[in-house]
């Protein structure tokens, strides 16, 4: 069995620790170089070589820095390792012409390296870490594979590689003007008009860049991407900040570079997103930060489902204990009394744009998700009961303390985590915090680390559990999924759910995954009218009614997946999206 030790350059302190890991280490103790001190770093480099597998640094290290980890008999030689006792990568995907192959897995397992790889933008070094392979020694790796041929072309720069980063939000940083001068600029294809129309972008042309919000950013870099012309397309997390049309948008977009002959790279986290997106998946699995595995291709639905259960039959390979659990809910009925919460009819009006809202009330121990197109005023709503913003007209009849976590997170603290939790957090380090809030969102693994220096996904996980640390009787949180993988949005709708119904307190989300709507949600609120312009807010109804009314309005439909219970989206015009539509069943038919 291969063995390999983690050492986690964030957490590990040899200042305070004085090398715990060494005084404790049995190969040390009988004059073996198991640990030695790095000294250009100056901390631990544990040889796996000499390496027993006994687990005592594991457990003495103060920080959890320290991770040694069996590896399953069957991995073959790894494809790229960081650097000694850092991540290490097992196998790549296979591109397919005229397919998109969708990617599938936790975040910190490899994902964004693999995309550096078939960039070109990383070179792989085989796992050697004495000497830089060359073109020639990878080459010669991938023989008798498809990956032969593609770094065989990459090599020498026959092949245009054309990515779309995750985090579009950096985007105004290094490209300025308006934007109709940058799709200009790309419009390799010639297909400005079509993609600008698909995507919806008219009313942003004569925008400046730096002006966008994160969904007309997302949109732009879709179009950017597809407009250029080249061999291979990746997109990372394509979707994030996109409402359900829009998302639907982008699948067209992206689906038709495949009908024209191009492969496509896909990472995305919404599961419904990714099935419309794809042709094939592979999984990705292993231990976040520590080494990660692709899996054999499989198809879309047999992948995700796989996925779902947490067991490779192929591979023989058990990633998760249990599987994520999806259920059919009734429809939630409200209970005849008090309400937590309630307001009047509201109306607010700036900037050109007003919103009306109907009547309402949150009821105790309930979770409310409200969903609609972006720019239709959602998280003007959320600011209104978070008191953010007054409405000009209507009022909120009782008063409650709320707990907001906005849309946009943007930390200047420039202190660790550990440090931040101290000052914000009141009851950080109590039992009840480390039980409901620490383990759900892996907070233990980030407390070392520098707060400006968090990845979209680790400051939405801090964002998240800093909203529910507080005491408050109504959470509310605005697109808490962005940057999420599909356990990490499973766990902190878990924690949401466990944490409302301990202070007997309630939640409202505004989301677009579908997916995690439809796991969370007890009521929703329906969003319409024209984005930019006017909005219209119903009062909270059942999930079924409240998604048939909405999903209507878009003009899709979706069904159950009958091994999984997940929501999926129905092919446009296939027979059951018409009979669904005839039976006006937009959100799935009933059994």
């Amino acid at each position: 069995m291969t063995r390999i030790a983690i050492l986690d350059q964030d957490r590990c302190q040899p200042k305070k620790c004085h090398y715990t890991c060494m005084e404790y280490c049995p190969g040390v103790r009988m004059e073996e170089d198991t640990i030695t001190i790095d000294q250009k770093t100056k901390k631990p480099l544990i040889s796996e070589e000499l390496c027993s597998g006994c687990g005592i640094c594991t457990n003495r290290c103060p920080f959890g820095a320290v991770s040694i980890i069996n590896l399953p008999e069957a991995l073959e030689e790894p494809i790229h390792r960081y650097g000694a006792n850092q991540f290490e990568l097992f196998g790549l995907p296979q591109v397919k012409e005229g397919s998109v192959v969708g990617i599938l897995g936790p975040n910190g397992i490899g994902k964004s390296t693999i995309l550096r790889i078939l960039s070109g933008e990383l070179k792989p070094n085989l796992g050697n870490l004495e000497e830089e392979p060359s073109w020639e020694d990878i080459i010669r790796f991938f023989k008798g594979s498809q990956m032969q041929n593609y770094f065989q072309k990459l090599s020498q720069k026959k092949m245009e590689v054309v990515h779309k980063p995750q985090m579009v939000d950096m985007l105004p940083r290094f490209v300025k003007g308006p934007v109709h001068e940058l799709l200009e600029s790309v419009n390799q294809r010639q297909r400005l008009e079509e993609v600008v129309e698909a995507l919806q972008l008219e009313s942003v042309l004569n925008r400046e860049i730096a002006n966008l919000s994160g969904g007309e950013l997302q949109r732009v870099a879709i179009a950017a991407t597809v407009l250029r012309d080249a061999d291979f397309y990746y997109f990372d997390e394509p979707t994030s900040w996109l409402d359900v049309r829009q998302r639907l948008n982008a699948v067209q977009v992206v689906r038709q570079l495949a009908e024209d002959g191009k492969s496509v790279l896909v990472i995305e986290h919404d599961l419904a997103a990714l099935d419309a997106l794809s042709d094939y998946v592979h999984l990705l699995y292993g231990q976040p930060g520590a080494y990660g595995v692709v899996s054999h291709l499989r198809g879309v639905r047999v992948g995700i489902n796989a996925y779902i259960n947490g067991f490779l039959k192929e591979e023989n390979v058990r990633f998760r204990k249990q599987p994520l659990q999806f259920q059919v809910r009734p429809p939630s009925t409200v209970v005849e009394g008090e309400g937590l919460a309630s307001y009047t009819s509201l109306k607010k009006s700036f900037n050109g744009f007003s919103l009306e809202v109907e009547e309402g009330e949150v009821q105790y121990d309930e979770i409310i998700t409200a969903f609609g197109p972006n720019g239709i005023g959602k998280t003007t709503f959320a600011k209104m009961l978070a008191g953010v913003v007054k409405p000009d007209q209507g009022r909120i009849k009782k008063k409650v303390k709320i707990s907001y976590k906005p849309q946009y997170l943007v930390s200047d603290y420039s202190g660790t985590v550990k440090e931040f939790l101290y000052t914000t957090v009141p009851s950080f380090g109590s039992n009840i915090f480390r039980t409901e809030i620490m383990k759900p969102f892996l907070l233990e693994e980030l407390l070392e680390k520098k707060m400006d220096e968090l990845s979209g996904g680790e400051l939405q996980r801090l964002s998240l559990a800093i909203s529910l640390s507080q005491e408050a009787e109504v959470y509310l949180f605005d697109e808490p999924t962005a940057h999420l993988d599909v356990e990490q949005r499973i766990r902190a709708a878990k924690a949401i759910r466990r944490v409302t119904e301990s202070k007997n307190a309630a939640a409202i989300i505004v989301d677009h995954d579908i997916v995690f709507i439809d796991y969370i949600s007890q009521r929703a609120m329906v969003f319409s009218g024209e984005p930019g312009v006017e909005g219209q807010a119903s009062r909270p109804m059942d999930l079924r009614s409240a998604m048939n009314r909405f999903l209507s309005e878009v003009g899709i439909t979706f069904r159950r997946d009958k091994e999984t219970k997940r929501t999926r989206v129905n092919k446009l015009d296939s027979y059951l999206d018409r009979e669904q539509k005839e039976k006006g069943e937009y959100y799935y038919l009933k059994s």
